[in-house]
């Protein structure tokens, strides 16, 4: 089963073609409850279900979502698979406002996160994590979005995901940083979800709609509204490739 997380202005699935809601499930994880009950549906048939990982109401900063237990429940569903929606900061080339990024590499620049389900008395989980975004998964991800690059869509198919602690938005010498490092984006969500998904067998991959150009790059000042907005208007682009791999 398809499991989408909603990054940054999604937070249901309603505008999807052919979705038909389901039941609500809360959950209560070893690791506590999730961002939001799971929402359970269908799209055409196939059974999906949907997390937002900021909150129905966005209220959880990034710094404090529950990834163990967003995965967690996400995996007690049902879900084998994921698609992680979250807006981001363009740093590289063709990264710009509007533009859909399926990253294909990330660095984890975050920091006091729980990073792994193992606790303390639990064998250490050693992942291989070369390649953070599941390739099979990512490559039919990539297939559902060639009608959009059929009708203008920009796309930035790979690069290297940024994960920042936020909440707040980088200084202009962290983002030049970034470049250096060879990073094309920055979010604040792409870790841990992404290796935890990985130690619960989950493939994963991501879609991220550019909303600004990152700081030092962007020649004004990062406004969050501002930046949500122009997130918040390709994510009908974004829900418009659910029905293809559901």
């Amino acid at each position: 089963m398809l499991g989408v997380i909603g990054g940054s202005g999604l937070y249901s699935l309603a505008g999807v073609e052919g979705f038909r809601p389901g039941e609500s499930r809360p959950v209560e994880t070893r690791w506590g409850r999730p961002s939001s009950p799971v929402g359970l549906g269908e799209v055409e048939g196939a059974p999906v279900a949907f997390l937002p990982r900021h909150g129905a109401d966005h209220t959880i900063a990034p710094h404090r979502i529950n990834y163990r237990a967003n995965i967690e429940a996400l995996r007690l569903a049902g879900v084998d698979r994921i698609l992680a929606v979250g807006s981001v900061g363009g740093i590289g080339p063709g990264c710009v406002p509007g533009a859909l990024v399926v990253p294909d590499q990330l660095i984890d620049y975050t920091h006091g996160r729980e990073t792994t389900f193992a606790g303390p008395s639990d064998p250490v989980a050693h992942v291989d994590f070369t390649t953070p975004y599941s390739p099979a998964w990512r490559d039919r991800v990539i297939a559902a979005l060639e009608p959009l690059a059929e009708i203008g869509v920009p796309q930035v198919l790979g690069g290297v995901y940024a994960a920042t602690q936020g909440p707040r938005f980088e200084t202009a010498a962290e983002v030049a940083r970034l470049a250096r490092d060879g990073c094309t984006i920055v979010g604040m969500t792409g870790m841990p979800e992404a290796v935890l998904a990985r130690e619960a067998g989950l493939d994963y991959a991501a879609v991220c709609p550019v909303g600004n150009l990152a700081a030092g790059i962007n020649p004004g000042r990062l406004e969050q509204r501002a930046v949500t907005a122009v997130a918040r208007a390709a994510l009908p682009l974004v829900t418009a490739l659910i029905p293809a791999i559901a």
